[in-house]
C-alpha cells in the first residue's frame, strides 16, 4: 500500500479544510485579534495531521515502533490475540505526535479484529483491555526466521476513530502505513518473548525511525 501524500494526513483533510477556512473568513471579517483563537485552532489541526515521510533502518532483526510518542509499558504479560506468552512494548501519543501508524516488520496479516470498548486515559493501564481497540497480528519475517508480532491500536480519552487500511492477507512492509488514529492514542506492540527490548519506559520514540526491539 502506497501513501501517495505523505505531508499532511489524507484523513485530516477534511479538518484541515474546514479549520483554515473558518479562520480565513474570521480573519476577513473581524482582523487577526479578534480571528487569533481559530488561527491557533487551524495551527494545532495542521500539526496534529502532519505525515511525514521516515527512513527505514537497515538492521534486518530489528523490530520498529509503529507511532510516534513515549514508551510506557515493557513488560512480559500475555498476548490475548495471537494466544501466547509475549513481550508487551507500549507507546503513548498525545495530541502533538503525529498519529499515523506504520508497520515495525516485514509480514503478512494472519488476522484484523475490533474490539469496541472504553475512552479512557490511553496511558493507563486498563486502556489496553478495556479501551476500544483494533488487533493486527502479523506473521513476520525478521532476520530470515518467523515470527508472530501484534499491533494493537488503542483508542485514548480524546481519540474517537480507529482507522486500518489492512485485511487478513495482506503484506506488510517495514514502516508501511497501515492505519490512523484521531486525537491521542496508543498503540501495543506484543512480541516474541526472546524479543531484546531496545527501549524503556520515559523513552520518546518515533514511527519507523525508532528500533523498539531485536530478535534473533
Amino acid at each position: 500500500m502506497n501513501y501517495p501524500h505523505p505531508i499532511l494526513a489524507r484523513e485530516g483533510w477534511p479538518f484541515i479544510a474546514g479549520s483554515v477556512l473558518l479562520a480565513a473568513m474570521a480573519n476577513w471579517w473581524w482582523g487577526w485579534a479578534p480571528a487569533l483563537p481559530l488561527d491557533i485552532i487551524a495551527v494545532f489541526v495542521i500539526q496534529f495531521f502532519r505525515d511525514p515521510p521516515r527512513q527505514v533502518p537497515a538492521e534486518p532483526n530489528a523490530v520498529l515502533s509503529p507511532a510516534d510518542g513515549r514508551i510506557v509499558k515493557v513488560e512480559k504479560t500475555f498476548d490475548p490475540y495471537a494466544g501466547r506468552d509475549a513481550l508487551l512494548i507500549s507507546v503513548f501519543m498525545n495530541v502533538f505526535n503525529v498519529h499515523s501508524n506504520r508497520s515495525g516488520v516485514e509480514g503478512t496479516v494472519r488476522q484484523v479484529n475490533y474490539f469496541p470498548g472504553l475512552f479512557v486515559n490511553a496511558d493507563l493501564d486498563k486502556a489496553s483491555t478495556e479501551n476500544e481497540r483494533n488487533a493486527v497480528v502479523i506473521d513476520a519475517q525478521v532476520g530470515g526466521q518467523a515470527h508472530t508480532v501484534t499491533l494493537v491500536q488503542v483508542a485514548g480519552l480524546i481519540a474517537r476513530r480507529i482507522l486500518c487500511y489492512v485485511q487478513p492477507g495482506d503484506t506488510l512492509h517495514k514502516g508501511q502505513r497501515y492505519g490512523f488514529i484521531r486525537f491521542g492514542s496508543r498503540v501495543d506492540v506484543y512480541l516474541p518473548l526472546t524479543a531484546q527490548p531496545k527501549v524503556a519506559p520515559g523513552d520518546k520514540v518515533s514511527a519507523t525511525t525508532t528500533i523498539l526491539a531485536q530478535l534473533p
